[in-house]
């Protein structure tokens, strides 16, 4: 009787620290968003973020990882925004972090990806040196390992030159709320309300990290 009520409260004190962390709305934040070139994941050079956003309507930066839970969730609706409403404007590119190369084209190809996608860092150890990290800590994001991590880009308020492409993006500290994240990228790109969604909303509770299976009581 013991060992279950002391399985209870850890699973209960689980849902409690982890519950909240992911699905995240979409929130404008005041954040020195800075340009980057990296590059592309399937070979052919490189990609520059202020040249790839140029043109478009709406751009979603997807930051993701493969062995990450949440992005594994988030893949597939992702690839479904992208398809349904990228005649209309909307753009997306993702940003590989913190695995090997392999893994990372791997995980790009049994998704059956068509949106283009850069790598950043390429190795575990360099998760606190990242773009990615400074720039989701300064947005709030408390997490470990920051994945997925989205931050959507509107062409007009794209500054001109310089370190800084946005001050006031729109930000996402986790997994998408899907039906909020349709219904702003139809805002954005000046569509009527849509009558229903692609997805519903995940609510599993998950540790996004490479580390160990079994989480611990920090976020991830």
């Amino acid at each position: 009787m013991k060992f279950l009520i002391s399985f209870v409260f850890i699973i209960s004190t689980l849902t409690f620290a982890y519950g909240q962390a992911d699905p995240s709305p979409i929130v404008e934040k005041e954040i020195r968003y800075k340009d980057w070139t990296y590059k592309n994941l399937n070979g052919g050079g490189e990609t520059n973020l202020r040249q790839f956003v140029h043109g478009k309507k709406l751009v979603m930066v997807a930051y993701w990882s493969p062995w990450c839970p949440g992005w594994k969730r988030d893949v597939g609706f992702v690839q479904a925004m992208y398809a349904k409403y990228g005649a209309d404007g909307l753009a997306v590119i993702g940003v590989a972090e913190y695995d090997v190369l392999d893994k990372m084209k791997q995980n790009y190809e049994q998704n059956k990806l068509t949106f283009p996608s850069v790598y950043e860092a390429a190795n575990l150890s360099e998760r606190t040196n990242t773009a990615h990290y400074a720039a989701r800590a300064a947005a709030g994001d408390t997490r470990k390992w920051g994945t997925p991590w989205y931050v959507f880009l509107e062409p007009s308020k794209i500054q001109a030159d310089g370190d800084v492409v946005e001050t006031k993006p729109f930000i996402v500290n986790g997994e998408l709320v899907r039906s909020d994240a349709e219904k702003f990228i139809r805002e954005k790109l000046g569509l009527a309300a849509a009558s229903g969604s692609i997805a519903s909303l995940h609510k599993e509770i998950v540790v996004c990290g490479p580390e160990s299976k079994i989480p611990s009581l920090k976020k991830p």
